[in-house]
């Protein structure tokens, strides 16, 4: 019966701690995305707005509506910023639990091709003792 790979368990333990890290640096992405859209869907709306003041009560309001797009654009680029900030971090946490994997998944190959060798060696050896015992006794026989 061959023997499982005696680090089994923590090799389970990485694959999901990278499984975890590449859900975070997937959902970082996203977060990314979403915000660039969001930036770039403000930056066209600001440039297809062709408002003509006909009056200082209206000249206000597209001063207040072009401040209030000017603080949103800020929160939007801060936003973005933070998002690449988190972005960067979950693409290292990814990459180290990947190297933490990698090293234990190379040992299971080994151990899994050592495994199998000696499976190999043990079937041969009871083949040659079945053709040796078969040997014999055709040779018993043929003498007797």
């Amino acid at each position: 019966m061959p023997r499982s790979f005696p680090l089994a368990g923590l090799l389970r333990l990485r694959q999901l701690q990278q499984e975890k890290a590449a859900g975070e640096l997937a959902a970082a992405n996203l977060r990314m995305r979403e915000t660039r859209e969001a930036r770039a869907g403000m930056y066209n709306a600001l440039e297809t707005s062709f408002s003509e003041p006909v009056d200082a009560t209206t000249m206000n309001a597209i001063a207040a509506a072009r401040s209030s797009s000017r603080s949103m654009l800020a929160d939007l680029n801060a936003l973005d910023t933070r998002h690449a900030a988190e972005l960067e971090t979950a693409r290292t946490g990814f990459t180290a639990a990947r190297a933490r994997s990698v090293g234990l998944e190379k040992l299971e190959g080994k151990f899994a091709e050592a495994e199998a060798a000696e499976d190999l060696r043990a079937e041969q050896t009871i083949l040659d003792e079945l053709a040796g015992t078969a040997w014999h006794r055709r040779q018993k026989e043929a003498n007797t």
